[in-house]
């Protein structure tokens, strides 16, 4: 019987099976590795994409901030407007009122009263002044009452003084203008 020596042909495969077995490691790793970078660089582009969307997102929200800020600053600035042409419009349909409430005080005071002064808040108007006697502030009152300009006069204050040897009643009398508006031919 011839005897055959295997023990080379073995080894020689062995090492042929840890070269390929090597080889296969080293292309699995090396695969990995290009798939690791692969990712790690995917990934990175895409955060980088990201935040340059997110950059951009905030620029654009900065932007419509301030377009809003704008916005209700002219807002503001319209109701300022508003409420001055308001004030501008009131003044005008009350220019001509003034004069005739004036006026009108001129026409009703009776012979014998003056006033020292007039001043004038909302509706009220006060008006203080001198009379020759009891009986003409009473007259101021009832011709102010019968006006068509002013309602409810009320007597606050009078005072019965000599002055330069004349007897005077200092007074002081709360009227309110009229809510309605006379026609204006009278």
């Amino acid at each position: 019987m011839t005897r055959l020596n295997l023990l080379p042909w073995r080894e020689l495969r062995r090492r042929e099976q840890d070269k390929q077995l090597l080889t296969i490691g080293i292309g699995a790793w090396t695969v990995m590795g290009l798939a690791v970078f692969y990712a790690h660089f995917h990934v990175s582009g895409m955060i980088e994409a990201q935040g340059k969307r997110n950059q951009f997102l905030t620029e654009e929200i900065a932007k419509v901030e301030k377009e809003i800020k704008e916005i209700a600053d002219l807002k503001k600035k319209r109701h300022d407007l508003i409420q001055r042409m308001n004030v501008i419009y009131q003044l005008q349909t009350d220019r001509a009122r003034v004069v005739r409430v004036f006026d009108e005080m001129v026409r009703k005071l009776p012979e014998g009263v003056y006033f020292t002064s007039v001043s004038h808040q909302g509706l009220d108007t006060h008006i203080k002044g001198v009379a020759q006697s009891n009986a003409r502030v009473s007259t101021l009152m009832r011709n102010l009452s019968a006006s068509e300009w002013f309602a409810n006069p009320e007597l606050e204050v009078i005072n019965v003084r000599q002055r330069g040897g004349e007897r005077i009643s200092e007074f002081s009398v709360k009227v309110k203008q009229a809510v309605k508006k006379p026609e204006s031919g009278s």
